[in-house]
């Protein structure tokens, strides 16, 4: 079973604490007042929220998460390591992002089907050579928690900091709920201190039913061409939905929430592109044939991680193009996440073929060549392209 990339009649989530704005754009919003925002919340709570608690476990353990990236990030740009190869700081904000991620979970979600489908695995920090590693994650995640609302959990010990870590190697599949992660989505991103994400979701009999994206050096304002990001420019979105209510975002630090919707453009010509910013991630001569084709004029914007996924839910841009390089398979937490975030803001998620995506196989996405993402107004126009465009590419080899 695919998720379903139909949007449902938007509700308000009730767990929302915070003054809302709703918005038919990024770019235009309309204030509610209290009154009307009484209203809403009273609708929304005589509606049936089925992953409200999973909702608010999810938002707490992602923006935990982030905290603790920043951390390491900081740490990492401050200091005098210039060489990109050396990939310790990124090991360490990655595995204590998972740890800390499924620490929250479990303790937020007490069940005993507890279920994480995450990228990292505890072996390489078990060996005498992963020790000191493993004692820098231990300190990172208690720091984290110490800092926050779980101080009395912070004295956590390096094998409850393994046995965290280890919780994700669930297979995930079609039955039951399944957690969906990947602590630190874009490393090379991180590495640059550029965009990077911590990706999160949740999977209810093989579909995707709620999404979490933070995205720390994300602006709160638009990335788009004609608004250049500015150094004043508040840094760090999170953006959340589950299915049936809708996107939101806000700023990490949990104030008033936006509701987002995708670009609502249907002239190709006025629409943006996004990409992976690493070419060794995608095609992009075949982003840029395809892109030829719909008559795009202004030049694509690459970025790193589901970062991309956020920003298209909000309007940003209005087409996401992702060919990876033949052999590669595509993981579920690379998209788990972002699709539907993007799907619950008006957008369309599929592989190069139309085809939804399919997340209740296990760890990989069994797709058609690619993934292809825009709003539904543009989809027809792009799946023409696309398809033009893998023909001649075919028949040139």
């Amino acid at each position: 079973m695919g998720i379903n990339c139909l949007r449902a009649v938007p509700k308000i989530p009730p767990s929302a604490k915070h003054k809302i704005i709703i918005s038919h754009s990024f770019s235009h919003s309309l204030l509610f007042t209290k009154r009307s925002s009484r209203a809403i919340h009273a609708a929304a709570a005589s509606s049936s929220m089925s992953y409200e608690k999973e909702l608010a476990a999810a938002k707490k353990a992602a923006s935990l998460a982030a905290l603790l990236c920043q951390k390491v990030q900081k740490a990492l740009l401050q200091s005098d390591i210039h060489s990109k190869s050396d990939k310790s700081p990124v090991t360490v904000a990655d595995y204590g992002s998972q740890a800390l991620v499924s620490l929250v979970l479990e303790r937020e979600l007490p069940s005993e089907s507890f279920s994480l489908v995450a990228e990292e695995d505890s072996g390489d920090l078990r060996g005498n050579s992963g020790q000191e590693t493993l004692q820098r994650i231990r300190t990172l995640v208690n720091d984290t928690l110490a800092n926050n609302e779980y101080s009395s959990v912070s004295n956590l010990t390096t094998d409850d900091v393994l046995r965290a870590i280890d919780n994700g190697k669930s297979e995930g599949g079609s039955r039951g709920q399944h957690w969906v992660l990947d602590p630190i989505d874009g490393t090379k991103g991180f590495l640059r201190g550029d965009q990077y994400a911590i990706a999160l979701a949740l999977l209810d009999e093989g579909k995707v039913v709620l999404g979490v994206l933070a995205c720390p050096n994300l602006p709160l304002t638009s990335i788009s061409g004609e608004n250049q990001q500015s150094s004043q420019d508040k840094l760090g979105c999170l953006f959340f939905a589950t299915v049936g209510t809708g996107t939101y975002m806000q700023p990490l630090d949990g104030s008033s929430l936006l509701k987002v919707h995708v670009s609502a453009t249907e002239n190709p010509e006025e629409a943006s592109l996004f990409e992976s910013f690493e070419a060794a991630h995608s095609l992009h001569d075949l982003s840029s044939t395809i892109a030829k084709k719909l008559g795009f004029k202004a030049p694509p914007v690459r970025i790193d991680s589901q970062a991309k996924y956020g920003a298209l839910s909000r309007g940003d841009g209005a087409i996401y193009l992702r060919f990876p390089h033949k052999g590669y398979r595509e993981k579920i937490w690379d998209h788990a996440a972002g699709c539907i975030v993007v799907t619950e803001a008006g957008g369309v998620v599929a592989d190069a073929a139309g085809n939804p995506l399919d997340f209740s196989k296990g760890k990989y996405l069994d797709l058609e060549t690619g993934i292809i993402v825009t709003n539904q107004k543009l989809m027809p126009l792009l799946l023409k392209a696309v398809k033009e465009s893998l023909e001649e590419r075919a028949s040139s080899l």
